[in-house]
């Protein structure tokens, strides 16, 4: 009976270690000794492990180690002993083995604390993968770490809080694997796209036409917001000092403009709240009408009178002031 992982990830180049065991019948323990051998029997070759290369046969352990991978060829292999014992083992070829993210998805909401695992196999014990976050989120630990079947792989853990600004945006992690000298290093990646549900954020109101626009003219406003999941309701309010008042909903919303009526704002709503925009204050040009001012004096020849008159006429209100003042008659337009 051996015992052995059924497939191992080799790096050309670089080295790999087999795990290995094995055990016999009682009858054949006695044949254990030093003489004893161990082979890698593949397709067209046939590779004889030394004693420093192995693990000590007399005690059942043919873990063995290639410092050169490169001597392996992809297929199935049997370990032999003298005692006819056999191994079956499959390579996967010259490709670096990629590393695994645990979870491989990632959907949170916005202020949850996230756990990332990126595990890679280490073939060669000595020289175990470098790994990498892209971006890096928070603090990462790496171990190297053994598996039931004796195998190694390198894991390394990165710890952050889930944020609207994460949404989105790919996290890879990235394993370096070292060759030989004077070959060069090659790199696996492996990465997830997270999903972060949060609130509404950055809400935001625009008008058209923008720029000062006539009294009592109509204008377009626009809420804007970026949110996850999508803005379900829009609600739009005029603001008067301290007191607000509800005057419409949808994305876009059309007001006419006064000097009542001059500022507002809009609340973006999803199924994880509710956010709103800053005041918008709308400038408007007032209309302006035109007086007509008339100021009587009365003369000394008219009886030396020391009051006048003033009337105005503004097309709607008439309006009459007395006061002392000068002794001449005279009509002017005036703008208000």
């Amino acid at each position: 009976l051996v015992k052995m992982p059924p497939k191992i990830n080799v790096l050309r180049g670089s080295c790999v270690t087999i795990p290995c065991s094995f055990d016999v019948h009682s009858k054949f323990e006695k044949y254990l000794d030093d003489t004893c051998k161990a082979y890698w029997i593949g397709k067209n070759l046939k590779l004889t492990a030394t004693k420093n290369m192995t693990g000590d046969l007399t005690k059942k352990d043919c873990t063995t180690t290639f410092k050169n991978a490169s001597l392996l060829q992809t297929g199935k292999y049997y370990f032999r002993l003298e005692c006819n014992n056999a191994l079956k083992y499959i390579f996967p070829g010259d490709d670096p083995p990629s590393p695994t993210l645990t979870p491989s998805t990632l959907e949170v909401k916005e202020g949850t604390s996230v756990s990332l695992t990126c595990s890679a196999p280490a073939p060669c014990w000595s020289h175990p993968p470098a790994l990498t976050w892209i971006p890096n989120r928070g603090q990462s630990q790496e171990t190297l770490q053994e598996n039931q079947d004796k195998t190694k792989v390198k894991t390394s853990v990165m710890n952050f809080t889930a944020s609207h600004l994460h949404h989105g945006n790919k996290i890879s992690c990235t394993a370096v694997y070292q060759k030989n000298r004077g070959s060069p290093d090659v790199t696996a990646e492996t990465s997830l796209t997270p999903d972060i549900s949060y609130s509404p954020k950055n809400v935001t109101v625009s008008v058209s036409p923008s720029g000062p626009v006539p009294e009592n003219s109509n204008v377009s406003l626009t809420c804007s917001s970026n949110a996850n999941p999508a803005v379900r309701n829009y609600t739009w309010y005029r603001a008067d000092g301290d007191q607000e008042a509800l005057i419409g909903t949808g994305q876009s919303f059309i007001v006419t403009v006064s000097k009542v009526k001059s500022t507002f704002f809009c609340k973006a709503t999803n199924a994880l709240g509710c956010e709103r925009s800053r005041n918008l204050q709308i400038d408007f040009q007032c209309i302006r009408e035109k007086q007509l001012v008339i100021n009587v004096h009365k003369s000394q020849e008219m009886g030396n009178l020391k009051n006048w008159q003033k009337h105005t006429w503004d097309g709607h209100n008439k309006r009459e002031q007395t006061a002392a003042k000068d002794k001449t008659l005279y009509a002017q337009n005036v703008n208000r």
